[in-house]
């Protein structure tokens, strides 16, 4: 009986170590969102970013951050619960959220800080006539900039469309 005993408390004990180990788990999985939207389709890579965006058609939207941050931190919170925001970043564009720099110049028009968004077009031109509301840092967003960061959002779409009725061969 003293051996069935110690038996299921080695088993229980078992079990309960496996339960913590796969909730560890759980919670050091990141997906591509990193916090920014999870019903949103992000892309891995900013070359993947811009073959889809041709592929698509749809206009890239670039987001550089840092995870320990606090304005990419307020930023992000702002930008994931903004409905308008999440259902055109679903829709309307292909997402990118970078943490890590990328090596294009063209996206640090005005420098590399964080948080900081662009635009890039389908014929693949950085769209540097989309900025923030800083001079000293135009393409920076703070977390009480997310309506003027949908509108900026409706812009790329509208100037996208405009172009492409303009010029019937893209």
């Amino acid at each position: 009986i003293i051996m069935q005993h110690w038996m299921i408390c080695v088993l229980l004990l078992f079990l309960a170590f496996c339960d913590v180990s796969t909730q560890r788990k759980k919670k050091t999985v990141q997906t591509l969102s990193r916090g920014w939207g999870d019903d949103i389709t992000w892309v891995q890579t900013y070359e993947e970013g811009l073959s889809k965006a041709v592929e698509s058609k749809k206009p890239l939207m670039i987001i550089h951050h840092l995870e320990d941050c606090p304005h990419s931190k307020a930023l992000k919170k702002a930008f994931a619960e903004h409905q308008t925001i999440q259902r055109l970043a679903k829709s309307d564009f292909i997402m990118l959220n970078l943490e890590h720099e990328t090596t294009d110049t063209n996206l640090a028009p005005d420098g590399f800080y964080v948080p900081r968004i662009l635009f890039v077009d389908p014929s693949l031109t950085v769209r540097a006539d989309i900025a923030g509301k800083y001079a000293n840092r135009m393409y920076t967003y703070e977390q009480s900039d997310v309506d003027f960061l949908a509108e900026n959002m409706m812009k790329a779409k509208i100037l996208l469309k405009d172009e492409h009725e303009d010029h019937d061969d893209l």
